[in-house]
């Protein structure tokens, strides 16, 4: 029946939030600035109320809205939070609301990440939204950061428009080697097919491969990155 449906939907939701709490019983109160390229600074401090088993995001202090399309809409910035403190629960649990019932936001009105209208945003959710994630695990003091970047890689010309993230090397652990040319945090999107690729648009692909020896040195190395490379047939516009 709808009301069983209903109830199940809610004992996830409340095993999330649980989980979440479990993950607030270790964790420390923490705050980090994240310098952006474009002159922004994303700032965040983390308030752990262990007795209540609660934690406040404050990210007041962040950069006032951009002139440039760095600026994030709130709801990015908070799919960031829900994304990292899901990755902190070491329980098999499926992504949902709940994991945020524990977590308060404070996110400034009128800054880069709750502009106002008609502040430019397209590049909040492909850039900011990762510099977002790497300024939480900052002020958690957790090691995760990556690259702070979705590698945005787009080409077109009046009739052809293509856009894509290209994969890169995640970082390696205190007692593991990081991961060869995956995407990491909030992009985790599938490239196209190369038949798929060639066949829809004017393009050969020539390459696309795991670059050796390109992760560091060290005990524990990181994941190398990729070379990528796309021959037009015909005149385009591209950008990285």
């Amino acid at each position: 029946s709808l009301a069983t449906v209903k109830a199940y939907m809610g004992h996830i939701q409340d095993n999330a939030e649980e989980s979440v709490r479990r993950v607030l019983d270790v964790l420390k109160d923490g705050s980090f600035e994240y310098p952006l390229d474009e002159g922004g600074i994303i700032r965040v401090a983390i308030t752990i109320d262990k007795a209540a088993r609660r934690a406040t995001v404050d990210f007041s202090g962040t950069s006032d809205q951009r002139p440039s399309n760095f600026n994030a809409p709130s709801a990015v910035c908070r799919a960031a939070v829900l994304y990292v403190f899901r990755t902190l629960v070491d329980d098999d649990i499926p992504m949902n609301e709940g994991c945020l019932k524990p977590i308060h936001i404070i996110i400034p009105e009128g800054s880069m990440l709750r502009p106002r209208y008609p502040a430019a945003v397209v590049a909040g959710n492909v850039e900011t939204s990762q510099c977002i994630v790497d300024t939480l695990y900052g002020a958690l003091g957790v090691m995760a950061g990556a690259q702070g970047t979705m590698n945005n890689f787009t080409f077109g010309n009046d009739r052809w428009q293509y856009y894509e993230t290209i994969c890169g090397g995640a970082g390696a652990g205190p007692d593991f080697d990081g991961t060869h040319a995956v995407h990491t945090h909030m992009t985790n999107s599938r490239m196209t097919d190369p038949e798929v690729l060639e066949w829809r648009f004017p393009v050969l692909l020539d390459r696309f491969a795991i670059r050796p020896d390109s992760g560091g040195g060290g005990a524990h190395k990181g994941g190398h990155g990729a070379v990528r490379r796309i021959r037009f047939r015909q005149a385009m516009t591209a950008a990285i």
